[in-house]
């Protein structure tokens, strides 16, 4: 059987993410199999002039969710993260296997764009997921040519179930209306997972299945611990939104005794397969639970800013050996899906909580987090890096542009300035996916026009519910800031 061998000539490329030299790579059937000296390689293999380009892994997103490419605009911009929740469930209802795929695709077109090449997407299907739903996006990022895992986004409690005291708050009629909400049993949803799983639609090589419990306190035990189960049943990653807000905390506090890492270390949830996303309010107790499970937690700044819900402790869960990864979460939380973006902000916001220069993230760190971190949160091995037997997944940067000129610290400028305006090239398993300013794998004119029209119909379908979604926003946001000046043990 011939082999598929591409030979990158004379670029600047970053080294085994430690240093940057002037070699050439050679890719064969999708892998990294040797960096060599400018001018030596095989004759067989295509050679291409790469000279005037800085050559980096390509970013790994850590946490997203795909759902908000079709949500972007949808919801008033002053919310925290609760009354946002509340406020946006119009956004993702009424939506087909169609709907749900053609968001996936144009969160990969926007992600290909920026710089990525692998995501964990917790997606969100109403009112539970389906096989045909799952399997749709599975297929869009397979299509797309982008690796990912793809993790329902799933919950057996309402926000109105899941918070004491928040049904109490609200007036009739609302309050009939908003407590007849129900989310599917969950037994039902974990069979629809397993059976999911257990048909996947696509090669599991570049595009896997996850699971996503979406809140620790939107799920009852029984219901996390099942999660648990199909995880290391089926060997893959789980991912929840932990500690994300202040309130959980105090929430967690009321119903549990303890804080939202103890709880789930006392369900057994927590293992090297488990990542929190956001982490913004955990304490040194909750780090440490972390590391000694070797489980991981995904930094999501743009997002944390965008919702007010803080500044993740990096330094302080790095200090105590809890594996870190980057994510830019959904396009409607974070205003797209710029790993660049979300990589500078994880070094710049250390600055902003310690005078002391030796505890700020570094560029070095925030890159590793968006490179190998990132990828192990999804599980992939031999992803994000620039090596011998590693994924030919790598971004071409023009070394011309602006942002490097004069180039002197080239991942410090690439952290600190690049925004995608840098970035020509886009590989993903030895392919180019991006190239003249065009994603190859997906027409974007269509995928805009499919998008116009898509949310003009969901708009329109889902009036009645915005509206309703707006009023109970209301006093979600009254009984949050009144429960978030409540005290809790740190």
């Amino acid at each position: 059987m011939s082999k598929h061998r591409l030979l990158l000539s004379g670029g600047l490329v970053l080294v085994k993410n430690e240093t940057f030299e002037r070699v050439s790579i050679l890719v064969t059937d999708g892998i990294i199999t040797a960096l060599l000296a400018d001018g030596d390689g095989p004759e067989d293999a295509k050679r291409i002039d790469v000279s005037d380009r800085l050559i980096i892994p390509g970013l790994v997103n850590g946490h997203t969710h795909s759902h908000g490419a079709l949500g972007r605009g949808g919801v008033a911009g002053d919310m925290t993260l609760e009354p946002f929740l509340a406020g946006s469930a119009w956004l993702n209802a009424s939506r087909s296997t169609h709907d749900l795929r053609l968001a996936a695709e144009l969160s990969a077109a926007e992600l290909i764009r920026k710089g990525c090449t692998s995501c964990f997407d917790l997606f969100i299907e109403l009112p539970g997921p389906t096989v045909e739903g799952i399997h749709a996006v599975a297929e869009a990022y397979q299509g797309a040519g982008l690796r990912a895992v793809v993790a329902p986004m799933i919950a057996d409690k309402t926000i109105y179930q899941a918070l004491p005291g928040l049904l109490e708050q609200f007036d009739q009629p609302l309050r009939d209306i908003v407590a007849a909400l129900s989310m599917p049993d969950w037994q039902d949803i974990i069979a629809v997972c397993n059976e999911a799983f257990a048909t996947w639609p696509v090669p599991d090589g570049r595009v896997r299945p996850g699971i996503g419990p979406t809140i620790p306190l939107h799920c009852s035990d029984a219901f996390l611990t099942s999660c648990a189960d199909v995880a290391a049943q089926h060997e893959i990653p789980l991912q929840t939104h932990l500690a994300e807000t202040r309130l959980q905390q105090v929430i967690a506090h009321q119903k549990y005794g303890t804080s939202l890492t103890a709880h789930l270390d006392h369900l057994q949830v927590l293992s090297p397969k488990f990542s929190g996303a956001h982490g913004v309010w955990l304490s040194q107790s909750e780090a440490d639970l972390l590391a000694a499970h070797d489980a991981c937690i995904c930094h999501n700044p743009l997002s944390n800013l965008r919702l007010g819900s803080g500044i993740a402790p990096v330094r302080m869960l790095m200090n105590s050996g809890v594996t870190l990864g980057v994510g830019t979460d959904a396009s409607n939380t974070s205003d797209g899906q710029s790993m660049f973006e979300a990589m500078r902000l994880a070094a710049t916001l250390s600055r902003a909580q310690a005078s002391d220069s030796e505890e700020w993230i570094s560029t070095r760190d925030a890159f590793a987090m968006s490179t190998t971190g990132s990828a192990r949160i999804m599980g992939l091995k031999n992803v994000g890096m620039i090596a011998e037997s590693w994924a030919a997944d790598m971004l071409f940067l023009d070394a011309g542009y602006c942002h490097y000129t004069p180039l002197r610290t080239p991942l410090d400028q690439i952290v600190f300035a690049e925004n995608g305006a840098g970035l020509r090239e886009v590989m993903i398993a030895g392919e180019y996916v991006f190239a003249n300013d065009r994603v190859l794998t997906l027409d974007e004119q269509s995928l805009a026009k499919r998008a116009a029209d898509a949310a003009t119909r969901l708009d329109e379908t889902n009036t009645q519910t915005r509206l309703m979604n707006a009023a109970a926003s209301a006093v979600v946001q009254s009984f949050c800031r009144a429960t978030c000046a409540l005290p809790y043990p740190n």
